[in-house]
């Protein structure tokens, strides 16, 4: 975990997690504390351990070994107090099949002590923001599997909960509606809410304040996105063009360069621990070889490079290489 922050304050600490199924390991030895306030996205593939880990902090399932505390309590033994400042959607939907989707999010509410006024109107705002107006009246068994996990997510987040807990809440969605959805994650951020998020969408990484990778049962990274990019790559990433060929060889005697790629004849991707204090001293080292920078910019790997990488790096156990080639 990146920043300042007292573990004894978060709202969700797990501590040396594992869970067993017979000789199967489905979890291993991960440690997980979300910071108040936070958005804390859990990604990985299919299969990976998201879910099981979800289960145990959410008291479905008890841990082989290890530790959860949710909201300073045992998940298996909160208080009803404490359940009503948490909404939870889980990946299995329970919807009731012969009410309404409005009825649905509306039956939520009140479970959780909302008065009808206030349900009433928190009700059509959900409704609303998940694009389920037009279907409102329509009975939970006759939508189509994206919106039933829309109804599901309208139900985790209609009583406004302190800590939202959501097992893949936009798979299944079009691009546009799971963007949406991200934008009232956020906007529940900013209000002070704590969120933690399983996605197998790698992408929505950048959507996250903070990013766990987890692979195999195993936690393989921990951290900030811009901070796991630098740990995939080793640092800054520059991406130059020359106007003539060039002896590459010739950067990796500047402070500050990690690594050289040549791209091709003219081409070439630089890994440097700071840009701004290592592109005027590569700019020199590339005129004084008789060729100048005809373009620079800087290169991110896209979220399937870093995972793909950081997985990579937790095998092997090597230090990062030069970035790969896009």
């Amino acid at each position: 975990m990146t920043g300042p922050h007292d573990p004894s304050d978060s709202p969700v600490i797990a501590q040396e997690l594992s869970r067993s199924f017979g000789d199967q390991v489905a979890l291993d030895n991960v440690s997980i504390s979300v910071p108040a306030g936070t958005v804390l996205g859990v990604i990985g593939p299919s299969g990976a351990g998201k879910t099981t880990c979800l289960r145990l902090i959410t008291g479905a399932l008890r841990p082989t070994s290890g530790t959860v505390r949710v909201l300073g309590q045992d998940p298996a033994r909160l208080t009803p107090s404490a359940r009503r400042r948490i909404g939870y959607m889980p990946q299995l939907l329970t919807l009731q099949p012969d009410l309404t989707a409005s009825e649905n999010i509306d039956l939520a509410a009140s479970l959780f002590g909302m008065l009808w006024g206030t349900r009433r109107r928190r009700v059509k705002e959900v409704l609303a923001l998940l694009d389920l107006a037009p279907v409102h009246g329509r009975l939970a068994r006759n939508l189509s599997g994206g919106m039933q996990r829309r109804v599901a997510l309208g139900s985790a987040l209609v009583h406004d909960p302190e800590l939202l807990i959501l097992d893949e809440p936009t798979v299944g969605l079009d691009p546009l509606l799971r963007a949406s959805v991200w934008d009232e994650l956020r906007r529940l951020r900013d209000a002070g809410r704590t969120m933690l998020v399983t996605t197998q969408y790698v992408t929505e990484a950048e959507s996250c304040d903070l990013v766990a990778l987890i692979a195999g049962g195993r936690l393989v990274a921990l951290d900030t996105p811009d901070n796991l990019r630098r740990q995939a790559t080793g640092g800054e990433v520059i991406e130059l063009e020359t106007s003539g060929t060039f002896d590459v060889d010739a950067l990796h005697d500047i402070e500050g360069v990690r690594a050289v790629r040549q791209l091709g004849l003219r081409s070439m991707r630089v890994v440097v621990d700071d840009a701004g204090t290592a592109m005027p001293l590569i700019v020199n080292v590339i005129g004084d070889g008789g060729a100048t920078v005809v373009s620079s910019r800087e290169w991110r790997p896209t979220y399937d490079e870093i995972f793909a990488e950081l997985v990579e790096q937790t095998t092997t156990h090597e230090d990062p290489a030069v970035a790969p080639a896009a």
